[in-house]
């Protein structure tokens, strides 16, 4: 029911999503006039009464509305009908409602959000926080190097994926007291075998992809998130405003835009759509309010492709190896 588009647009993906993968099931949840033109026999249908706006509070969303559609869908998980949960509804909402309903996991303060972002290297970077926690800790970025590492594990089968610590320099010496403290608490976790820290990092090297992960707040993460999605719509606008020009511009637009094309599908944030809410004890997606069909299909195929690697069993496992880290940090 969620995001700018709504069913017409969810509804869609979610039947392209289920036509391209033969061995999923989809619960679809939202008011009953939603699905009048809907029908998959992977597709079940649940209606509710209620739904989640994107201005509600979140008092209203937590405590009165108890038969939306997102609380629906979280309550599926944790009752095990549902291996995974996406929605494109309000974000401050879906983490609120999650957190109540599926607990963190042992070892975990807040959850984070975790998307990728496209890189130079032709592949993504994974980007925590985003978003959920503006004011954090050394503790908690220390956590979510540890949640961003078992993320990359699964779904990119990397065994040891490396870690930066986002900064204003690569020097140690560099940064605010709590960042200090975070390289100091990240360097211990390499020590010990839990983490592969390569150091501090640069905004640049998030589209670099000098590393597989980087740790920031969600403050500094929303901003590069926001500014990535800018870049392919920037691209888009400079091309149509070429073209409108005089003969030599509409030339030189011809002869640039294979390229420029070219780059801007590879940085199409749709592309990337569907940020995990990790250290919860399930599994949630969150896709981007604006998502259209492409965009919303790929938010599934995240959460379907989690569900396969066992996500959430990978990042028990690596929180419980770094549990004497964690205890001994705890705020």
């Amino acid at each position: 029911m969620g995001g700018d588009h709504g069913p017409r647009v969810t509804l869609a993906a979610c039947r392209h999503f289920l036509d391209q993968h033969q061995d999923a099931e989809l619960l679809l949840i939202g008011l009953a006039e939603s699905f009048k033109d809907f029908s998959h026999p992977r597709g079940k249908v649940v209606v509710v009464t209620e739904v989640v706006s994107m201005d509600d509070p979140l008092e209203v969303a937590l405590r009165k509305k108890k038969d939306s559609s997102m609380r629906v869908a979280i309550q599926q998980v944790k009752d095990g009908a549902a291996q995974a949960a996406v929605s494109a509804g309000n974000t401050g909402a879906l983490m609120a409602i999650a957190r109540y309903l599926l607990k963190t996991l042992d070892g975990i303060d807040r959850p984070a959000i975790a998307t990728q972002l496209p890189n130079a290297k032709g592949g993504s970077t994974t980007v925590l926080d985003l978003g959920a926690n503006v004011d954090c800790t050394a503790e908690h970025l220390l956590q979510f190097a540890v949640m961003g590492s078992a993320l990359v594990s699964a779904l990119k089968d990397e065994k040891n994926p490396s870690v930066g610590l986002l900064n204003i320099g690569e020097e140690v010496i560099k940064g605010s007291e709590v960042i200090k403290q975070a390289g100091e608490l990240l360097r211990s976790a390499a020590a010990s075998g839990d983490l592969n820290f390569f150091g501090n990092v640069e905004g640049n090297d998030i589209f670099k992809g000098t590393v597989d992960i980087v740790v920031c707040d969600g403050f500094v993460g929303n901003v590069a998130l926001k500014a990535s999605e800018g870049l392919a719509s920037m691209i888009g606008g400079f091309l149509r405003a070429e073209f409108s020009r005089n003969i030599f511009t509409k030339f030189a637009a011809i002869c640039a835009q294979p390229v420029l094309t070219a780059f801007k599908n590879r940085v199409d944030h749709r592309r990337y759509n569907g940020a995990a809410l990790l250290g919860l004890r399930g599994l949630v997606f969150k896709s981007h309010g604006s998502a259209d069909e492409m965009a919303f299909e790929v938010a599934l195929t995240r959460a379907y492709d989690a569900a396969r690697n066992n996500l959430l069993d990978r990042v028990q496992t690596r929180i419980a190896h770094a549990a004497p880290l964690l205890a001994a940090t705890a705020p």
